[in-house]
């Protein structure tokens, strides 16, 4: 049989990271110099075409030099430059949610779209550490047909082929294509380096080559132009072009009936990226659940007439976010000068958000009723389209500061009803009875805020914890449906039942000290499994030198507060030059405990996990929450990427035991147990560090304090995964608590939407980028058909919907005339 004639497809390119060793003026600075050359070469030779992606690097041309911006435009309109990709930029293709991903897309499209009347069907992510298979539904429901990407290469991930199908978790399809690593080429040698290429891979049919200088811009050069138009020319048995992603994509497709189908992730590549620079990631994450809570709310009170929608001030906290997710920010893998940058980026960004969060809560906040006299009402917004059962925490003053010689105590009325209620450790230590902190479980009607009416009573003193050390010297916590004993010599939890089941083995949640290295990726290696020591109570001459407290044999373990909400147990831990302090924080009502770590961390080439021992089912398997999916997770140590939460689920014993997080995406399972990563400390960018940086101070990642927190649960298999999903995008998106006199004026707010079952979610709720419509965009998270109804009061409408398993739904809705269609993920009509 005769051999296919090969086709090369040359895709010039010159991948240029906005920061990475550099800062953002640098890399604008490079990609004007870059494109300048291009635009030239491009202008030279009939055949050339030169390819590039990212909103943000165009945006700079456009900024800096409008003269050179226009000749792009030229170039594209002539079939001389290629818009591929079409994204605001590359981002980490793992951390960030599902939602994120789709903004990327909308944002480029719309820029490409406008200024260069580009629409790219190839989507790219040349550079980027691994891809969630949450992916493929939000390329093909974007009008993406392919998706091009390089990492992690064949040493890492064994593909039966570099171009495949990828088969998203509701059963999308999209082209993909591993292309050869690299991306670039050296400058003069991009003809061997091709050649070579070309050799090595010479029983591929259709092969599709990048090249170009990179990594820091460059590009093109005229040598490499014609020597590559020589060896074009001088080609007898195969067929090489200047090509584009699209022109590759739509060669291969023509064999597209051969290909193999791919049902799994493309991970992992660099899993230190999944840890480094925690701080950077809780921002992150911060960042990215306002931005969709403070969507809602303002999106409920603009259709209610109370407020204007920003549209400008939200979209430059959105631009803010998608910028923190470039793949060597969100990853941690820049230099510390970009790592600072960044928290300046996602700080302006919060700070944004902040402002006009407050303004919508007080917009939804007008008609509630003015207060009684003696009362201190407490306002919680819950943004969310179902009820939520949670213990609400907020502060305020009193009307007067009393002195220390008495305590006033704080009861909490929802209407007529008491609820269980008690006051904690407010967060200043001032020497008075002042400021008060109230913690209270509450159940939140949907899509609506919540009042409270809060009385006080002055006691002689704060009553004593009723919790108290048993004979064994331990603390065990008991209500109807929970039990947790912490041992009173490790500090430990030894037993977590549930419902009479134990869904832990003992001395659960010991944070471990893991052998790591200096290199921010770790791009030798995908497992963390070297354990070099373990953090334990500390002794009595160290509690008060971490706790600053005057007496120096402060317990290690001690009841810090305990009411008819909760009871929260502190245990004190140390290791080598670092301290712990971890809460377990107890509910009176319910199942799921809270820990919230405080690390004073000071290690360095380590990494801290916190340990979590499962009761070792032989079924066990490790599943946890990606862009819009749910995945498989490894079970043989490696170490996986996941979102807002991860799970151990035993099939044979119909338990699952999940934990919600609040910024941390690392974690391991094995038959060694389950260990959730919490912190590293390699250096700045870096691999191995050479002899001269040994011999000097080199700055390491996260020294100093973090604090993380984490939400366990357990129960029947079913009943905890239709759940989980729901919990911890309310443990993320916060209901907004807060004391505020209203005036007593005006109509209570209505939600904007709510629904009938208890399990799809509303992912956003926002303008439509087009148009006077709102778009709400709706998930099934659990991987079963099922049907809901949305409930729109506003407009006296319910909509009947079905899904299939992990599908994504996007409506589009005119809050005047109630006219509404289902859309793509670009806001398009979908055909019938």
């Amino acid at each position: 049989m005769k051999t296919p004639r090969q086709t090369v497809h040359l895709i010039c390119n010159a991948h240029l990271d906005p920061v990475w060793l550099w800062q953002w003026p640098e890399g604008a600075a490079e990609a004007l110099a870059t494109f300048r050359v291009a635009a030239d070469l491009c202008e030279e030779h009939d055949t050339f075409i030169f390819n590039h992606n990212e909103v943000i690097l165009y945006e700079w041309i456009q900024e800096y030099e409008p003269a050179l911006f226009k000749r792009i435009q030229k170039l594209v309109k002539q079939g001389r430059w290629h818009i591929m990709g079409g994204w605001y930029l590359q981002p980490d293709c793992n951390m960030p949610a599902g939602e994120s991903f789709v903004r990327q897309i909308l944002t480029g499209r719309a820029y490409f779209k406008k200024h260069f009347n580009s629409v790219p069907r190839t989507a790219i992510n040349l550079d980027p550490f691994g891809h969630t298979r949450g992916l493929v539904q939000i390329l093909a429901k974007a009008g993406f047909d392919s998706y091009l990407f390089g990492r992690p290469d064949e040493n890492f991930l064994t593909l039966a082929s570099n171009a495949f199908v990828w088969v998203g978790y509701d059963g999308s399809e999209v082209l993909a294509t591993r292309f050869p690593f690299p991306y670039n080429s050296e400058l003069g040698r991009a003809r061997e380096n091709i050649e070579q290429r070309i050799e090595k891979h010479a029983d591929v049919e259709v092969l599709p080559i990048l090249w170009g200088v990179g990594n820091h811009g460059g590009g093109p050069s005229r040598h490499d132009i014609e020597q590559l138009r020589k060896l074009i020319e001088q080609q007898s048995d195969r067929t090489i072009k200047h090509s584009t992603p699209e022109a590759y994509f739509a060669d291969l497709g023509r064999h597209a009936d051969r290909l193999p189908k791919y049902r799994q992730d493309l991970n992992p590549w660099g899993p230190g990226c999944y840890t480094s620079m925690a701080l950077v990631k809780q921002k992150h994450r911060q960042l990215e659940n306002d931005l969709y809570l403070t969507e809602k709310m303002l999106s409920t009170a603009a259709v209610q007439e109370r407020l204007a929608y920003p549209l400008q001030d939200v979209q430059q906290a959105q631009r803010d976010l998608l910028v923190a997710q470039f793949h060597d920010i969100l990853p941690g893998s820049a230099i510390a000068p970009v790592e600072q940058d960044s928290l300046h980026t996602l700080g302006h960004g919060l700070e944004i958000l902040s402002r006009l969060r407050t303004r919508a809560f007080l917009a939804l906040a007008q008609g509630q009723k003015a207060a009684p006299a003696g009362t201190i009402p407490v306002l919680v917004y819950n943004p969310h389209p179902f009820a939520v059962d949670q213990i609400v925490e907020c502060e305020f003053n009193l009307p007067m500061a009393r002195p220390l010689d008495t305590w006033t105590d704080v009861h909490v009325h929802q209407g007529k009803t008491p609820l269980p209620a008690q006051v904690e450790k407010e967060h200043t230590s001032l020497p008075c009875d002042w400021r008060k902190r109230v913690v209270f479980r509450a159940r939140l009607e949907p899509g609506q805020m919540n009042r409270f009416d809060c009385t006080t009573t002055v006691l002689p003193a704060k009553p004593e914890p009723a919790l108290k050390k048993n004979k064994a010297g331990h603390y065990r916590f008991k209500t109807d449906d929970l039990e947790v004993v912490i041992n009173g010599r490790s500090g430990l939890i030894d037993r977590y039942r549930v419902d009479g089941r134990d869904c832990l083995a003992p001395q659960a949640f010991r944070p471990v000290v893991m052998r790591d290295d200096a290199d921010s990726w770790t791009t030798g290696g995908t497992r963390f499994n070297k354990q070099v020591g373990a953090f334990k109570l500390a002794p009595h001459r160290l509690t008060g030198h971490f706790t600053g407290a005057d007496l120096p044999a402060l317990e290690p373990l001690h009841v810090i507060e305990d009411g008819p909400a909760r009871t929260v147990v502190e245990a004190l831990f140390h290791y080598g030059s670092s301290f712990i302090c971890q809460r377990y924080k107890l509910p009176k009502v319910g199942t799921e405990i809270e820990l919230e770590i405080t690390v004073q961390w000071n290690e360095k080439d380590r990494m801290l996990k916190l340990r979590v021992p499962s009761p070792g089912a032989e079924d066990e398997t490790y599943i946890g929450q990606v862009a819009y999916g749910v995945a498989d997770l490894p079970a043989d140590g490696t170490e996986a990427v996941a979102q807002k939460w991860t799970g151990l689920v035993s099939r044979k014993n119909n338990l699952a035991l999940t934990v919600i997080n609040d910024g941390i995406y690392g974690s391991d399972f094995s038959d060694k147990g389950w260990r959730l990563t919490l912190l590293r400390s390699p250096a700045y960018a870096a691999e191995d560090l050479p002899q001269e940086a040994r011999q000097r101070y080199v700055p390491r990642q996260d020294q100093g304090r973090r604090t993380f927190r984490l939400w366990f649960n357990a129960g029947k298999v079913n009943t905890r995964l239709n759940a989980v999903d729901r919990e911890a995008l309310v443990r993320n998106e916060k209901p907004e608590a807060l004391s505020f006199f209203p005036s007593g004026q005006g109509r209570p707010a209505k939600p904007f939407a709510t629904l009938s079952d208890g399990v799809i979610q509303i992912a956003a709720i926002k303008p439509a980028e087009k148009g006077p419509d709102y778009v709400i965009r709706l998930f099934e998270p659990t991987g079963r058909r099922r049907t809901t109804t949305l409930n729109l009061p506003l407009l006296k409408k319910r909509l009947k919907l079905t899904f299939g398993a992990f599908e994504l739904k996007t409506l589009r809705i005119n809050p005047t005339t109630g006219k509404h269609c289902e859309t793509d993920l670009l806001e398009k009509p979908m055909a019938d």
